[in-house]
């Protein structure tokens, strides 16, 4: 005898990546050298201040009880410092700032906390799988708004404007894009939170990349005016600091909102390990000079990535922002995934289809910049034998 599955299982598909980074393993388990370009999961390490305070703090025997579900003080104040020192933004440590178990489970604590069955979500037709699976998953009705390509991928006011809007409560945005590498552009954000108030949505902003290889001042959705009355902002240590297995995210806005998603977050997940909160707050202090370290690795890791499009016969932006470069497929291809698995099983090299970030990428493929040199010339060299 088998239990029925929830409903709500009908709709959510096993995530992509989950299913095909577990062929990759039975491939290399067969010996079959399989280079693995698709996922963004920093193979750098975080700074050495930061894995000692770890390492310092978890041999402190009064260091392992449970903690806060809103972190400890010295955390919320290092992100706020964060804000103020990286976006000129000003967040009260106390009420404008939840620390988070990733900013992943930040996207299903706020769905639970503003969604209703019925309620609809603006979704972005190219993004992260997470803003439409979670809709989907408390009941909520997916509406993908529309991306201009000819104006750097930004939001289609026009066709927006256009749209019945009278259901929608929450809109999914995230600049720097992931994966089109888009900019965050100050009057995109200025245009956007005009376009809540009018229309009485809540802005949900995923900030995790404004610090990869972006050469201009990062921004941030709440250094608009006006914006925290109708927007919350995630961010993540996972790909600013090379913490992405910590799972150590936050959230920012105003204390209504973040009241709200607290009573969600307090009965499903707990506080993060002491240590590794203490860890975090070191992270932050980490000089001007390691971000910069760390962005002229991936610089050198681009060079070789754009020789591997090349011969790919690939076009991309060079302008992309963020530890990725997406690229279009040749016009002879039929898709994204005829490149990708032919690369996969005849190269032995794995890069990510376009069409798993929505319909509109399956003319376009992902490269992670998150493999050593070596791995990647390795890579360009089978990718460039016959």
């Amino acid at each position: 005898m088998i239990i029925p599955k929830a409903k709500r299982l009908q709709s959510l598909k096993e995530y992509y990546f989950s299913v095909k980074l577990a062929e990759i393993r039975q491939m290399q388990a067969e010996s079959k050298p399989v280079i693995n370009l698709g996922i963004g999961s920093p193979d750098l390490a975080p700074s050495q201040a930061t894995i000692d305070e770890l390492v310092s703090s978890a041999n402190n025997p009064n260091n392992h009880a449970y903690q806060p579900y809103k972190g400890i003080p010295a955390l919320r104040k290092a992100m706020a410092d964060f804000y103020r020192d990286i976006y000129t933004v000003s967040l009260d440590p106390d009420t404008e700032i939840l620390p988070l178990i990733g900013s992943k489970e930040g996207i299903t604590h706020i769905s639970l906390a503003f969604l209703d069955p019925e309620d609809e979500v603006l979704v972005p037709e190219l993004g992260y799988p997470a803003y439409a699976a979670v809709s989907e998953m408390v009941g909520a009705e997916v509406i993908y708004y529309p991306l201009l390509e000819n104006q750097n991928w930004q939001p289609d006011f026009e066709a927006l404007n256009n749209m019945n809007l009278k259901k929608v409560k929450l809109m999914w945005l995230n600049y720097p894009n992931m994966p089109t590498g888009a900019k965050a552009e100050r009057r995109t954000f200025e245009k956007l939170v005009a376009f809540a108030k009018e229309k009485k949505i809540l802005l949900c902003h995923d900030n995790p990349y404004s610090l990869i290889l972006n050469q201009e001042a990062p921004i941030s959705l709440l250094s608009i005016e006006g914006a925290k009355e109708v927007a919350l902002e995630l961010n993540s240590m996972s790909k600013t600091h090379n913490m992405a297995g910590w799972r150590i995210g936050w959230l920012s806005g105003a204390k209504p909102y973040i009241d709200a998603v607290l009573t969600i977050k307090s009965n499903v997940d707990s506080g993060t390990f002491f240590p590794m909160q203490a860890a975090a707050v070191k992270a932050f202090q980490n000089p001007i000079a390691w971000h910069e370290a760390r962005n002229a690795i991936y610089k050198q890791r681009r060079e070789i990535a754009y020789q591997l499009l090349d011969a790919l016969q690939c076009q991309y932006d060079r302008q992309q922002v963020g530890m990725f470069i997406w690229a279009k497929i040749p016009d002879n291809l039929r898709d994204a995934g005829e490149l990708v698995d032919k690369l996969l099983y005849e190269k032995y090299v794995f890069i990510t289809p376009g069409f798993i970030f929505g319909e509109k990428g399956s003319r376009y493929v992902r490269v992670s910049l998150c493999s050593k040199e070596e791995v990647l010339k390795e890579a360009l060299s089978r990718v460039r034998q016959n």
